[in-house]
């Protein structure tokens, strides 16, 4: 057996070993990273270089509108938790975050939630878009880019059960149907520099809640972080090129731990290097299913050898984060719900008063 393997650095996997006929060793590379660590910096990704760079453009500009207009746009205002968040208005663990965000996704034709309906329903719906005329191009160049990366999303999912010895359309099934028309979710985040007495949180440890995260480190300082599993924090530091790849805890329930999620914090930029930007896209799995009943690891079915020699590897503890463990008995869609809720009571509170009331152990 070996012996039990701590995670001390992020992985680098190329997509151009695909491209270059190298498939089975980003085969390989994809199931060691995703196994064992649940983080990698994919290099060349197959996104339009200079849409990447339009996008990071847009980060400080974003920002810089008045802050009427931003506010104009707050997410309160939405029962899809889209839209604008000031500083200190999301929590992390019941910890204030120091981060300025917009979350965004690309139009869909979604369901009208209507009373009587399930209340996860309510959950999509549109963005709010700063005004054109204030950010000109804004919106074409953020749908662009999301079309491009949740396509690569898609394709990395079939490729990472073919990491796993799964059919390549394995995951298909725990997306909407079609599943074009899914609505790819994205976040642009602003870290400012603090002073030190505000203490370095700027997103607190956390797990991701779906299936996987694409996350564009959009300026050069660094703050990201991933926990090994004996606590040791580890620097993701941003590099050219690159998305970093994580997985979520919705994909960790389907594959019976067999693929992990990883807890990882950011911290408030160091004051000597200024504001950190960055450009998460989450991908989104359908809300009315049950993962715990889709397993793709049938539980006292032994494991392709080399995936069993991986999860042996490892060494696994149960970090103090949260961890969206209601995916062992709930819907997907409360699942998700709740974990937003929990990050933004005040949306919560206005816009799902009964589940917010639950959560906190309050009177609606």
């Amino acid at each position: 057996m070996s012996s039990r393997s701590e995670i001390t650095e992020i992985p680098i996997i190329d997509w151009t070993l695909i491209e270059n006929g190298q498939k089975d060793q980003f085969l390989s590379q994809l199931r060691h990273a995703f196994v064992v660590v649940g983080f990698a910096y994919l290099k060349n990704p197959p996104v339009d270089p200079a849409l990447i760079d339009e996008m990071i453009k847009f980060g400080p500009r974003l920002f810089d509108l008045p802050q009427e207009e931003k506010d104009a746009l707050s997410m309160v205002n939405s029962p899809h938790f889209m839209g604008y968040n000031r500083l200190g208005n999301e929590i992390t663990r019941g910890k204030v975050d120091a981060r300025e965000q917009f979350d965004f996704v690309t139009d869909a034709t979604v369901p009208t939630w209507k009373k009587g309906d399930p209340v996860y329903l309510k959950f999509n719906g549109p963005a709010q878009w700063p005004n054109e005329n204030s950010l000109p191009g804004f919106k074409a160049t953020a749908t662009e880019y999301l079309q491009q990366v949740g396509k690569l999303g898609f394709e990395f999912m079939s490729l990472l059960a073919e990491s796993l010895h799964l059919p390549r359309d394995t995951f298909d099934k725990f997306y909407e149907s079609p599943r074009e028309s899914s609505q790819h979710w994205c976040k642009m985040v602003k870290y400012p520099v603090l002073d030190p007495s505000q203490g370095n949180q700027g997103v607190g440890p956390h797990y991701d809640s779906s299936f996987l995260t694409l996350l564009l480190q959009a300026s050069a300082q660094p703050g990201l972080q991933v926990q090994s599993p004996s606590g040791q924090w580890i620097d993701a530091k941003p590099i050219p090129g690159t998305l970093v790849v994580n997985l979520g805890k919705g994909l960790e329930t389907v594959t019976r731990g067999v693929a992990r999620a990883t807890c990882h914090r950011v911290l408030s930029p160091d004051p000597a290097l200024g504001t950190r930007y960055s450009i998460p896209y989450f991908q989104k799995i359908s809300q009315s299913i049950y993962l715990n009943k889709m397993v793709v690891f049938e539980e006292g079915v032994p494991l392709p050898a080399d995936i069993e020699e991986l999860v042996r590897s490892r060494s696994l503890t149960d970090l103090d984060a949260v961890n969206y463990s209601e995916y062992s008995y709930e819907i997907s869609g409360i699942v998700q719900l709740i974990g937003r809720i929990k990050s933004h009571r005040n949306v919560g509170e206005r816009h799902y008063p009964e589940l917010t009331a639950e959560i906190f152990g309050t009177k609606a």
